[in-house]
């Protein structure tokens, strides 16, 4: 056997061991979380169910253990139109304050994601006025 191949062969059975114990880390982080259990901060969990209601880009949604409101950001940054009777999963984490549920992202049933925020630091509209606010010429331009 060559060296090259030898070397090969063991680079790929020692990353094969570093990986196989990170899977259930990364599997956890994915798996869905029942709105009746939220109880702590965790950046990225995910909690599924129908849309009840919604108003601006706040809305409520229901599993089999409970309800939420979930906050996708203020409305002049990204409007989400979901709409009551939508099964969405969300990706976020339970507020600081207010027990509301903070999207980072919202995936319909259809598969299409819509992204609101990265989970890390603030959230990108932070400190930043309100498009009335500003001058015609600086306004957002939407699609």
């Amino acid at each position: 056997m060559k060296h090259g191949a030898f070397l090969s062969l063991a680079l790929t059975a020692v990353m094969g061991a570093i990986a196989i114990p990170m899977l259930p880390s990364f599997a956890q982080a994915q798996s869905t979380t029942r709105i009746g259990d939220l109880q702590q901060r965790a950046r990225g969990t995910v909690i599924s169910g129908e849309v009840v209601s919604v108003v601006g880009n706040d809305f409520t949604l229901r599993d089999g253990s409970g309800e939420i409101i979930v906050d996708a950001g203020p409305r002049w940054w990204r409007e989400i139109n979901l709409k009551p009777g939508e099964e969405v999963s969300v990706r976020g984490e339970l507020g600081k304050k207010s027990g509301e549920f903070d999207a980072f992202s919202i995936t319909r049933a259809n598969g299409s994601t819509i992204e609101i925020r990265p989970a890390e630091g603030p959230p990108p509209w932070a400190g930043k006025p309100k498009p009335e606010r500003l001058p015609a010429a600086a306004q957002p331009v939407k699609p």
